[in-house]
C-alpha cells in the first residue's frame, strides 16, 4: 500500500491543509482590518481616539478603601432626621429654593449644588462630601484664613452659584450642614478613603485646546447641555435637568470648575451622563481639550482680588494672576502645565 493511501497519512495531510487555510484566511483579514483603519480620515481617526481604548487604571481596579454615603435609612427620625432630609432637598434643588424663582430667596444663577456635587454628593469622584465635615475647621489655600464648613458653603453660593448666601443662621443654612454631617458620618478623620474629589489627569505636554474641545463638545455634549451651553430647564422653569456651562447663568470665574484640572477630572468619570469612573468614556486628553473650550467661553466674572494671599500654594492652573514664577496667565489657563510644575517643585 502506497503511503497516500494509508488513512492516517491522509487524515494529517487533509489537517495540514485545512490549517494552512484558516491561518492564510485570518492574515487576509488582519491585513484588511489594519489596511481599514490606516485609510480612515483624519477627522474619523480623532473621533475614534477621544474614546477607544479606554482602561481603568490598575489603581482604580485595586483600590479598597472605596466610599460610600451611608444609607438614607440611617437617617434618625424626629426634628434632626427633617433637617437632614431638608438639607439633601436644597442641595438637589438648590434653584427651587435660591435661583431667580426661588421660594425661600432669589439670590443665585439657577444652578444647583449636586450640578457639582452629583447625586447629592454621594458619587465617586463627583466633588462628593466624603470628607468635607471632617476637615473642617481649616486654612483655606483660596483665602488665607481659618474657615469653618459654613464659610465653604457661602464660597460656593458666590462663585458657583455667582450669587450670595442665605443668612448663615437661616433653618436653611442649618439644613444643609446636617445633611453634610450625616453624609460624612462614616468617616473617619485622617483615614485614606477612594473616589474624593475629581481625578487628577495626568498633564498634557501641550497646551489643552478649545478648537479640538469644540468638536468635542459638539459629538458628546450638545444634547443636554445645549448648542450654546445654555442647560436644559425642567418643566416648572424653576431649575435645571442639566446646567447651562457658560453665560449669565452658569458659575463665574471665581469657581472651581473654572480651573482646567478640576473640569477636566470631573468630566473624566461622569461625562457624558449617566457614566462611572469604571466606564469612562472620554480619553483624558479629550477631557482637557473639553475642559479648554468650555472655559473659553464667556461667563459672569468674579474678582479674584484677594484669593491666594500666599502666591507658593497658588494651584498651577489658576486662572488670574499674579503668580510667584514668569510663567504667562494664558499657559497658567491652558497649559502645558508640566513646566510650571516642574519649575515649582525645584
Amino acid at each position: 500500500m502506497k503511503q497516500e493511501d494509508d488513512p492516517k497519512t491522509r487524515e494529517t495531510l487533509v489537517y495540514t491543509a485545512r490549517s494552512v487555510t484558516i491561518a492564510a484566511l485570518l492574515i487576509l483579514v488582519c491585513s484588511m482590518i489594519l489596511w481599514s483603519t490606516a485609510c480612515l480620515p483624519d477627522a474619523n481617526r480623532g473621533a475614534l481616539a477621544s474614546v477607544k481604548n479606554i482602561e481603568m487604571p490598575e489603581s482604580k481596579v485595586n483600590q479598597k478603601n472605596i466610599w460610600s454615603a451611608p444609607e438614607e435609612s440611617s437617617i434618625p427620625g424626629g426634628e434632626n432626621g427633617d433637617l437632614i432630609r431638608y438639607g439633601k432637598e436644597l442641595i438637589s434643588h438648590t434653584s427651587k429654593y435660591f435661583g431667580p424663582e426661588g421660594s425661600v430667596a432669589r439670590i443665585s444663577n439657577g444652578m444647583n449644588c449636586q450640578n457639582c456635587h452629583l447625586s447629592a454628593g454621594t458619587k465617586l469622584f463627583a466633588n462628593n462630601y466624603a470628607v468635607f465635615y471632617a476637615a473642617y475647621p481649616k486654612k483655606a489655600v483660596r483665602s488665607g484664613l481659618m474657615e469653618q464648613p459654613v464659610d465653604r458653603i457661602e464660597a460656593c453660593f458666590s462663585r458657583s452659584l455667582n450669587g450670595r448666601i442665605p443668612d448663615k443662621s437661616s433653618r436653611e443654612i442649618k439644613a444643609m450642614l446636617a445633611y453634610l454631617q450625616w453624609v460624612g458620618s462614616e468617616y473617619k478623620k485622617g483615614q485614606k478613603i477612594f473616589g474624593t474629589a475629581t481625578e487628577k489627569l495626568k498633564y498634557l505636554d501641550r497646551a489643552a485646546d478649545p478648537a479640538k474641545g469644540l468638536l468635542l463638545y459638539n459629538e458628546h455634549c450638545t444634547s443636554c447641555h445645549g448648542k450654546q451651553g445654555e442647560g436644559l430647564l425642567a418643566q416648572d422653569k424653576k431649575t435645571y435637568l442639566y446646567p447651562p456651562l457658560w453665560g449669565e447663568h452658569s458659575y463665574n470665574t471665581g469657581a472651581g470648575m473654572y480651573r482646567l484640572s478640576n473640569f477636566a477630572g470631573f468630566v473624566k468619570n461622569n461625562m457624558p451622563f449617566g457614566i462611572s469612573y469604571e466606564s469612562p468614556v472620554l480619553t483624558e486628553e479629550a477631557c482637557w481639550d473639553l475642559a479648554a473650550y468650555v472655559n473659553s467661553r464667556p461667563r459672569p466674572h468674579k474678582d479674584p482680588k484677594g484669593d491666594y494671599p500666599d502666591l507658593k500654594t497658588k494651584p498651577i492652573d489658576a486662572p488670574f494672576g499674579p503668580y510667584a514664577d514668569e510663567f504667562s496667565e494664558q499657559q497658567h489657563k491652558y497649559g502645558p502645565f508640566g513646566p510650571i510644575a516642574k519649575s515649582k517643585n525645584h
